[in-house]
């Protein structure tokens, strides 16, 4: 994600922090357990809910915005050159 130039954050608070969310517009979550990824989609037993609910997502937003507060932006090693 970093490379592509979105910006990802590290939470270094928790231990451990297993969520994969998304929320589309302020009004559509994606989450589960699902990875994004090809074992996930061929192989793996993954599930995937979709929610189209603005005050679920924006719940679910404002818990994102509390775990960014105490993150820390990635910086993504640059070749050397």
């Amino acid at each position: 994600l970093a490379g592509a130039g979105i910006s990802v954050f590290i939470d270094h608070v928790h231990a451990i922090a297993h969520n994969k969310v998304m929320i589309i517009d302020n009004e559509s979550i994606i989450t589960g357990s699902f990875n994004f990824s090809k074992a996930a989609e061929e192989r793996n037993a993954e599930n995937i809910l979709i929610i189209q609910n603005k005050q679920l997502a924006a719940k679910f937003l404002e818990n994102w915005r509390i775990h960014q507060r105490h993150s820390t932006l990635y910086s993504q090693p640059r070749a050397p050159k």
